[in-house]
Order: structure tokens, then C-alpha cells, then sequence
């Protein structure tokens, strides 16, 4: 079928798989960026400032960082934050709120707050104890550094119709501004800090180092495979076109080779009686 329709489209029809191909070449090559892993100095410390911003979300290179950042208590906001698992073992977390100070010597009044969790317990009274006891001697306002893992805030959690709905059961930074006092119009950092050293009284929390594993992109090696199918769609379909083409041309020939042969000759109508 050397002819100029189908040359046409045998070109239209390579151009369209070259470029198929090339759009499944990019989503191996997307999978293939997103399983590397990025090395990063997480265990050293580093100005909080520096890899995160108030009411900014957190990105890779802040999530899992140990940070250290100034700042001053806000007394009063601490609380406790139930169904933390430490160890193996279900327990509680005493928490509070850091106002951050921006510039590394004092706090202002409309200092940014970020959520930090101090220490586990596996005792209700205990955690809350504790929680009442910070709120009651700390006076505030000292100017502190705090050393700790900056992880990205957790999902608020709807508590079931039997338990207190006013517990919180998940490190959700959202749910916890609504707990703290006088912070209307003020900036929270959306992550929260894990203190290294736990307090007095209270356990370490446990805050491993991030994964380095491998994770491919299985959903774009699978966009991938599909570009390379339609790729070959594109060229299979020229040749069905140019089959059905050649196929229907031959049926054409034979049947008119047929209907040729089924003719009578000049010779054989004048023989016929009556003529």
C-alpha cells in the first residue's frame, strides 16, 4: 500500500506513539525522582526559623528536622493529649505552647505559638497532674531554648458519642490553638516540636529519625505502561486501517474477476438459438 494516504498516516501515526512515548518516558522518569532519597542532616540541629514559617505547611526538608528555637511558655496552655503510643504501650502526652521568640532575645506580644509536646506518661492522673502543675508554677515570660524533632501537625479526631468531647487525641495543631488562651489573630507554626529531653517526671517521646527507604511511584510507572500501550495503539491502528484497505480492495478484484468470468463472449451469444 505504497501510496501517499497511507504514507500520510503511517508518519501521523509514529508522530503520535513518539510523543505517547515520550509522556510515559516522563512519568518513569517522576517515579524514578520521587523514590530517591534525599540525604539530610536530621539529627543535627538546626534554628527552627531557618526550614519553617508560621502558617506555612511544612515541607520535606522540615519534617522530621531536630530544631532548637527561643521562646517563652505560655502558662496556663498546658494540656494533655491522650492515645499516644510510646514504646509499645498507649499512654499520654503532657503538652504546651511555645511563643516563639522571632528575634532570639524577647517575645512579642503577638509572637507566633508552637505546639510542644513535652513528655509521655501511661497514667491519665498523672499526665494531667503534671499538666496542672506546669500551668500553676510556670509564670511565663522567661525566655527559653527548647531542643526537639519538628513534625508536620496530625488530623484533628472526632471522639465517639461515649467519650469526653473535649479530649483531644491527636497531635492536631488546629485542635489545640482552640484550647489556648488569648490567641486570637495570632499565627501558629503548622507542625510541632517533640522535646529531646523529656522533663522531670515524664518519659522521652519516641521520635526516630526519618525513614531513608526507597518508595517508588507505583501510580506513575502505571501512567507510564499506559502512554506505551497507547503508543502502540496508535501504529496498530494504521495497520488495521491499511489491512482493511488491502482486504477490501482484494474482494473487490476477485469479485469483479468473477463476475467477468461469468460473462457470455460475443461468440457464444451468436450461437445461441433465436439469434
Amino acid at each position: 500500500m505504497r501510496r501517499p494516504k497511507w504514507i500520510g498516516l503511517l508518519v501521523l501515526a509514529l508522530a503520535v506513539a513518539a510523543a505517547f512515548a515520550a509522556l510515559g518516558q516522563w512519568q518513569l522518569s517522576r517515579a524514578v525522582e520521587e523514590g530517591v532519597v534525599v540525604e539530610r542532616a536530621t539529627e543535627e540541629a538546626v534554628p527552627l526559623t531557618s526550614v519553617v514559617q508560621p502558617q506555612q505547611m511544612t515541607e520535606q526538608k522540615a519534617s522530621g528536622q531536630v530544631v532548637s528555637v527561643r521562646g517563652a511558655w505560655a502558662p496556663g496552655d498546658y494540656g494533655v493529649v491522650s492515645e499516644r503510643v510510646n514504646g509499645g504501650e498507649t499512654g499520654y502526652w503532657v503538652v504546651g505552647r511555645l511563643d516563639v521568640a522571632l528575634d532570639e532575645a524577647s517575645v512579642a506580644p503577638d509572637a507566633p505559638g508552637l505546639a510542644v509536646a513535652l513528655g509521655w506518661t501511661a497514667d491519665r492522673e498523672d499526665a494531667e497532674a503534671r499538666s496542672d502543675a506546669l500551668n500553676a508554677g510556670d509564670p511565663g515570660g522567661e525566655v527559653t531554648e527548647v531542643v526537639g524533632r519538628f513534625l508536620p501537625t496530625e488530623g484533628p479526631n472526632v471522639p465517639d458519642d461515649d467519650e469526653n468531647p473535649f479530649a483531644i487525641t491527636s497531635m492536631s495543631v488546629a485542635a489545640l490553638v482552640n484550647t489556648w488562651r488569648d490567641f486570637d489573630d495570632r499565627d501558629a507554626y503548622s507542625g510541632y516540636v517533640v522535646l529531646t529531653q523529656a522533663p522531670a517526671g515524664l518519659v522521652g517521646i519516641d521520635s526516630p529519625a526519618p525513614s531513608d527507604d526507597v518508595q517508588l511511584n507505583w501510580l506513575n510507572i502505571f501512567y507510564a505502561a499506559e502512554w506505551v500501550i497507547f503508543a502502540g495503539f496508535a501504529v496498530f491502528i494504521w495497520y488495521r486501517l491499511v489491512r482493511d484497505e488491502l482486504e477490501r480492495e482484494t474482494e473487490e478484484a476477485e469479485d469483479a474477476a468473477a463476475a467477468a468470468g461469468a460473462a457470455p463472449t460475443p461468440a457464444e451469444s451468436a450461437s445461441r438459438p433465436g439469434r
